[in-house]
């Protein structure tokens, strides 16, 4: 009988520190929920260009709610509907080229996503590979007039033979 009731006694103990390690835990996880997911887009830019960052967290939508980096100015986020708050910061022009964080400043909490953005030296052309260079090389104009020559040089070849093989069988 006194077995049963140390083993009561014992599950019972467990179950309390087990619900106390719950209640003390909780606060510090609500707190790291809010605010959350920083999206910083485009993840690569120019120097110059203007940056999205996108944040969620309901304490993002107060007054005084701000994005920093070392990369662009403190920029004030506004409030976009469903816990979310959004940021539209320009980048340095000296802003140096590589990887850079962001930190948010929300309703006293502050959370940071390293390595956010990287920022670029010069522009990036969609469509061309990222190439910078305007028009055509000379090497392009070579190689072209080469291929251009190669066609008019195979085509003629082709109906030079078909006129010589139609004219023998008195086509």
């Amino acid at each position: 009988m006194r077995t049963s009731r140390m083993r009561t006694t014992r599950a019972l103990a467990v179950a309390v520190t087990a619900g106390a390690v719950v209640g003390l835990a909780a606060p510090t996880a609500s707190a790291w929920a809010d605010p959350s997911n920083i999206v910083a887009m485009p993840s690569v830019i120019p120097r110059g260009g203007q940056l999205t960052v996108t944040v969620d967290g309901k304490s993002c939508q107060a007054i005084g709610s701000k994005v920093t980096s070392d990369a662009f100015p403190d920029t004030n986020l506004k409030h976009m509907g469903g816990g979310t708050a959004s940021a539209n910061p320009m980048v340095y022009h000296h802003a140096s080229p590589g990887a850079h964080s962001i930190t948010v400043h929300c309703g006293g909490k502050t959370l940071t996503k390293p390595d956010a953005f990287t920022v670029i030296h010069g522009g990036v052309r969609g469509g061309l590979g990222g190439s910078s260079s305007a028009g055509a090389t000379s090497t392009d104009m070579a190689i072209g007039g080469v291929l251009v020559a190669a066609a008019v040089v195979g085509g003629g070849v082709f109906w030079m033979r078909r006129r010589s093989e139609n004219a023998g069988r008195g086509i």
